[in-house]
């Protein structure tokens, strides 16, 4: 993915069921105007090949095997969904890959108290291999009808690349990076902590309000325990809340790059 050359890129961890396919271009066109922008697949998932992986360190270290394949000294990161968790651990497992973080719609390596748990209507959505167009609504956007056109037009950009017949997860994989995440509920709150008070990078959070998939809360308590961190949550927004306000995001995330 090209955007300005020179400086230190932008890597793109993405979220469960999702290949670079599923990248709104249009929001990848306004991170790519400050900032090149690189997206790829975890190992096994989507156009990656290689035995995928059914954990978050696992797919830690994909990344950090993907940076380290591609020669670079530092990256900046942003990370959604399960890509934002996967994120933090780069950054915990080896700090000197990383210049900053951005964290979207996610959360610290395991659930924080007081964070209602996943609903049974999101883990059987979650669980879908066919999820469709209502279903992903439910997920990533609100039921008000202005976020829901939202909706509507950023699944319109994604379609035609999703048409084009790119490999789609695998159900293998898929079920890898759900065992990922059901590792969280289980994950003692103070090993999070500890994870989260190792970051010493600058790290900009964000997320929508109205998220059912991470709530905002989780986002609220990660950032009291880093030392350096930015939270940023959005009004009538859920856990697509980058896309629906892809522009004032965007613009957010290139300001933290540039501080």
């Amino acid at each position: 993915m090209g955007g300005p050359r020179g400086g230190v890129p932008l890597v793109l961890l993405n979220r469960i069921r999702g290949t670079i396919d599923w990248w709104d271009p249009e929001f990848l066109d306004y991170l790519a105007a400050d900032h090149d922008v690189i997206v790829f697949d975890n190992v096994g998932v989507g156009y990656s090949d290689g035995e995928p992986r059914d954990s978050l360190e696992g797919f830690a270290q994909g990344a950090i095997e993907f940076i380290e394949a591609l020669g670079l000294v530092r990256a900046d990161l942003l990370g959604w969904s399960l890509g934002g968790i996967v994120a933090q651990l780069v950054a915990v497992r080896r700090p000197e890959l990383v210049r900053r973080l951005v964290v979207a719609g996610s959360g610290p390596a395991g659930w924080v108290p007081g964070a209602p748990d996943f609903s049974e209507k999101v883990l059987g959505i979650m669980a879908k291999p066919d999820a469709d167009l209502e279903d992903m609504l439910y997920l990533f956007y609100p039921e008000a009808e202005a976020a829901r056109a939202s909706g509507r037009e950023h699944f319109g950009h994604v379609s035609p690349r999703l048409a084009a017949g790119g490999p789609p997860v695998s159900e293998g994989a898929a079920q890898g990076m759900l065992a990922a995440a059901g590792a969280l509920l289980a994950a003692p709150f103070d090993e999070v902590r500890a994870e989260l008070e190792a970051i010493e990078h600058p790290v900009l959070y964000a997320n929508g309000l109205e998220d059912v998939m991470v709530p905002a809360r989780n986002s609220y308590v990660a950032v009291q325990h880093l030392a350096n961190a930015t939270l940023v949550l959005y009004t009538g927004a859920g856990h697509a809340f980058l896309f629906q306000y892809a522009k004032a995001f965007t613009r957010q995330v290139a300001d933290f790059l540039a501080a």
